[in-house]
């Protein structure tokens, strides 16, 4: 009987034992190294980025449904509302709100959907790419 208890003790030590270190070991696993950001990485978005960034971000949108880059859907084509608004820091801050919050009665009654997922940043974007489909360059 006494060595019974004897391996009773050793098999739970044991089975302790593996168990703290397998989970010393998930976590470990767990943890990613991600290192230090690059000199790329932290660069800043130069304008060209920013609206190449902003045409895929369009592309991958909803966007297409109501709008086309040239002929007029449901909503205005985007070169239109290029030619519309000047391509200023406050018309890209103008129209990223607008993207985000969505609106009507700019360009007729018919609602804009509004798009609240959208990061300032990313609506920024994409408004800096309508604003070029004219050739202009921000200012």
């Amino acid at each position: 009987m006494t060595s019974n208890k004897f391996n009773s003790i050793i098999l739970v030590a044991a089975l302790g034992v593996a168990t703290f270190a397998c989970g010393s070991k998930k976590e470990a696993a767990n943890q990613e190294d991600y290192g230090t950001p690059t000199e790329e990485a932290t660069a800043p978005v130069t304008a060209a980025d920013a609206i190449t960034q902003g045409e895929s971000l369009v592309k991958a949108s909803d966007c297409k449904t109501c709008h086309h880059s040239v002929n007029k859907i449901i909503g205005p084509s985007h070169t239109d509302v290029a030619k519309k608004y000047e391509f200023t820091k406050a018309n890209v801050e103008y129209l990223a709100g607008k993207i985000i919050k969505g609106g009507s009665g700019v360009w007729g009654e018919v609602m804009m959907s509004g798009h609240p997922d959208l990061s300032q940043a990313d609506a920024e974007k994409m408004a800096r790419y309508v604003l070029s489909l004219d050739g202009e360059t921000e200012h």
